[in-house]
């Protein structure tokens, strides 16, 4: 019996048939949960992770139990700019992973952009 694959799973094996990162243009990738917002910046030629932060990292831990999960994706966002900037990576290809391009997935690409990174 063949497993269905259906909504954000089949999204996301869309997207990723069209994009894929590199070691000049790695693709950030991002993941939420009803908690958490994840992103990592993947080089898909040698298969490794070139930065990564969330809100469980302890740099964008401190200070987010008060603000909203929009709040903590901006600074998700802004914390993954600032690793990739200063690996020398300015430009990324956006993978939303199948989610819509809205709520905490937007606001964290915004937030990235903001910080310096080209999509």
């Amino acid at each position: 019996m063949a497993m269905q694959i259906v909504g954000r799973q089949r999204r996301k094996f869309r997207i990723r048939q069209r994009i894929a990162g590199s070691a000049e243009r790695p693709r950030l990738s991002v993941f939420r949960s009803a908690k958490h917002i994840y992103a990592q910046a993947v080089d898909d030629v040698e298969g490794k992770t070139v930065a990564h932060a969330s809100t469980l990292s302890r740099d964008v831990r401190t200070g987010i139990e008060e603000d909203s999960k929009l709040d903590a994706a901006k600074k998700v966002g802004k914390t993954i700019a600032k690793l990739l900037l200063d690996k020398g990576v300015d430009k990324v290809v956006f993978d939303r992973n199948g989610y819509l391009y809205h709520g905490r997935i937007r606001a964290l690409a915004e937030a990235a952009r903001e910080a310096g990174l080209k999509f």
